[in-house]
């Protein structure tokens, strides 16, 4: 319990001092942003190992696609991977729900570092044009794209099926995809439930 309440204090703590001292990063080229995020995946990595005893092992590295466009559809179970994956990939751009989106600060970082919003509960306009900016996005950028196909954190023996963006994304944009299988929720799951 206690070690529980340490990590989750100095998460956030972290997490909230690294935003606060990227605040003017805001107004500077979005790759001071994208550094920003990187340090939160260390930090995240630094937290899970002092306060939960917890080391992160990347298995198949060596198969990360390299030198041509790519996106990666990773599996969802806690906060970790949304910051972590940004030090293992060259800083991903996200495609997310909107209402990350509405969260001050976070959500002006996410803006910031060209991420891609969709509304999960309705057919939109935007929706409607979310591979055409996808496109865009390949088209102008070095990036890889990064999606949660199943659209939200689950617990690691759920199957929980993939929503159709995946697919679309794979036959309409014609780049490779690259899959991540995590099983970060094992000791960090969704509702900081440690």
């Amino acid at each position: 319990m206690i070690r529980k309440f340490l990590f989750l204090f100095f998460f956030f703590l972290g997490i909230v001092s690294i935003s606060i001292l990227f605040l003017p990063a805001l107004l500077m080229p979005s790759k001071i942003v994208l550094f920003g995020g990187k340090l939160m995946g260390y930090w995240s990595e630094i937290c899970l190992r002092i306060f939960l005893s917890t080391k992160i092992i990347i298995k198949g590295k060596e198969n990360i696609i390299k030198n041509e466009k790519f996106f990666i559809a990773s599996s969802h179970q806690s906060m970790f991977e949304t910051f972590y994956l940004q030090t293992i990939f060259n800083s991903p751009i996200f495609i997310l729900k909107n209402e990350l989106l509405q969260i001050p600060i976070f959500g002006w970082y996410l803006k910031k570092i060209g991420s891609i919003s969709v509304n999960r509960n309705k057919i939109t306009k935007d929706n409607l044009g979310l591979i055409e900016k996808i496109k865009n996005s390949v088209q102008n950028s070095n990036r890889p794209i990064l999606i949660f196909p199943q659209a939200t954190r689950v617990l690691p023996d759920d199957r929980i099926s993939f929503k159709k963006g995946v697919g679309r994304i794979y036959k309409e944009i014609g780049i490779k995809c690259q899959p991540v299988a995590i099983n970060s929720g094992r000791v960090w799951p969704k509702k900081n439930n440690l």
